[in-house]
């Protein structure tokens, strides 16, 4: 099978050591982008900071965001799809996230807005590793009452990709978890015991990944989706060949056809050059 489209999840997958991709995972990468083979950074992390990463790897193909709320062609800037949720489901959320007093954050394609200073301290050593977050292009904010809160959520409205709430009590994720369920336009990601991904409904990097095949023309067994966590088995499920990291939850080993090596030991490098480049 020749494949033409390889999605690849970030954290946990593409980032090794210190949050670093490595000068052989560049390179094969690239190798395999100058084939023609799209190469479609998926995660959960805002556009900026995705993009920033796809540029680092000399690729111009879109990007998908936000577990795949957002998804933007990197050549014209052009959104290709969005589903932001709604000003109304904001404050929903909200108010379950303040009844359990966790810190969370807010994100559109370019801004992250924060419930107090220690979230916002957090994200930015978090999300700028090894990396000068001002080539991230990514603006902080801290937002303190309710109302303020309602006032970003109108400004902006059509914009607010994704929310993620944290918290060193896995018993308090547990809880809002359990909150959101009564929440019917809700969909929520686990990202381990301690914090939780939260979209509107309907929005996964499957979904995103559906979208980008059929704009391009792109059957399902010429894609190659490779993650290692609850957000990526979607896609991972989509795929002609879903590929799980060998440092991946069960869930993700479950949905794969094939385990590679682990994210410090260029795993997604070494299933790109054995499926891609060695085939050539």
């Amino acid at each position: 099978m020749k494949y033409k489209m390889v999605c690849i999840d970030m954290d946990g997958t593409l980032l090794g050591k210190r949050k670093k991709i490595s000068e052989f995972s560049k390179d094969i990468i690239k190798k395999a982008h100058d084939m023609g083979v799209e190469i479609v950074v998926t995660t959960g992390r805002l556009y900026n900071n995705a993009a920033y990463f796809s540029q680092l790897l000399g690729v111009d193909s879109p990007v998908i965001a936000a577990n795949g709320a957002i998804v933007i062609d990197q050549k014209t800037n052009d959104i290709i799809y969005e589903s932001a949720i709604p000003e109304v489901e904001c404050m929903k959320v909200l108010k379950i996230l303040n009844k359990y007093k966790v810190p969370f954050h807010f994100h559109t394609t370019d801004t992250i807005y924060c419930n107090n200073w220690f979230s916002k301290l957090g994200t930015q050593v978090y999300m700028t590793k090894q990396v000068y977050y001002e080539h991230l292009n990514i603006n902080y904010y801290t937002v303190k009452t309710e109302k303020e809160w309602a006032e970003i959520f109108k400004k902006e409205n059509g914009r607010m990709a994704k929310c993620i709430a944290f918290s060193p009590s896995s018993k308090d994720i547990l809880k809002v978890r359990k909150e959101l369920d009564s929440l019917e336009n809700i969909v929520y990601f686990g990202s381990g015991n301690h914090s939780t991904e939260i979209n509107f409904k309907g929005v996964s990097k499957g979904n995103s990944v559906k979208v980008l095949s059929e704009k391009y023309g792109i059957k399902r067994e010429e894609i190659i989706c490779i993650g290692d966590n609850e957000n990526d088995v979607s896609m991972i499920k989509y795929a002609g060949l879903g590929i799980a990291m060998a440092n991946a939850i069960d869930e993700v080993k479950s949905a794969a056809q094939y385990i590679t090596d682990s994210n410090k030991n260029d795993g997604v490098a070494k299933a790109i050059k054995k499926f891609i480049l060695d085939k050539e």
